[in-house]
């Protein structure tokens, strides 16, 4: 049984991830910044008032988590979109973006690094958008942007644990239904947290450091 870390486990797809982790016995803890009855229900152990904007969100966790805790999966999954195109980009919007879905992974990371052993996993929730190799199509700036520099952390931590046997995914959703995408997407949370569990699940180092899609297919930096 191993212990999974969650961020931004509220909703959508941070939620049915802890749902479904759950539900196969292994241990969960949730964080978010504002837990809902829908995370409370699940029945996993829920940590709220985490912010991974804030630079004080490693303290928060490790307070919260106290001394003892270990954990065997870190998935960063809290996100921010602030949709916008070349005419009605917002500097201080897209700044944010930055804040809390590249540097918001690397605050959570380097603070739980100490409570990861040999084996332990990091999971990085991406996006297609954010790959330069897979052909961007314009508009969404911060958004791409964001994606892009999650994308580097995630290769570049690979390279830096490997030593350690800590391996990190980097990881496409797929165009999902949710809150975020104002309820647009191919794909329902559920089935798109599925498939992400299973990347994960199959995480080792001849996977580590590369970009995979919930549906196994490798995707294009």
């Amino acid at each position: 049984m191993a212990t999974w870390l969650v961020t931004g486990a509220s909703r959508g797809i941070g939620l049915d991830l802890v749902r479904q982790v759950h539900a196969r016995a292994d241990d969960v803890i949730a964080t978010c910044r504002t837990r809902t009855p829908e995370l409370d229900a699940v029945g996993c152990r829920v940590v709220d008032g985490i912010d991974v904007g804030s630079d004080d969100v490693g303290a928060a966790l490790l307070g919260a988590l106290g001394d003892g805790q270990q954990v065997d999966v870190v998935v960063n999954n809290a996100g921010l979109a602030r949709w916008d195109t070349l005419e009605t980009i917002d500097v201080d919007a897209a700044r944010q973006e930055l804040e809390v879905n590249a540097l918001g992974p690397l605050r959570v990371t380097l603070a739980l690094l100490p409570r990861l052993g040999s084996g332990g996993k990091i999971a990085l929730i991406s996006s297609k958008v954010g790959s330069i190799g897979d052909g961007p199509s314009g508009r969404n700036y911060g958004y791409r942007m964001s994606k892009a520099a999650l994308n580097m952390l995630g290769a570049n931590l690979a390279a830096d644990l490997a030593a350690r046997e800590i391996h990190v995914a980097v990881l496409h959703p797929g165009f999902v239904r949710t809150e975020m995408t104002q309820g647009g997407g191919n794909v329902d949370p559920p089935e798109s947290a599925a498939g992400l569990i299973r990347q994960i699940d199959a995480l080792d180092a001849s996977r580590s450091g590369r970009f995979f899609h919930a549906d196994g297919s490798e995707v294009a930096w």
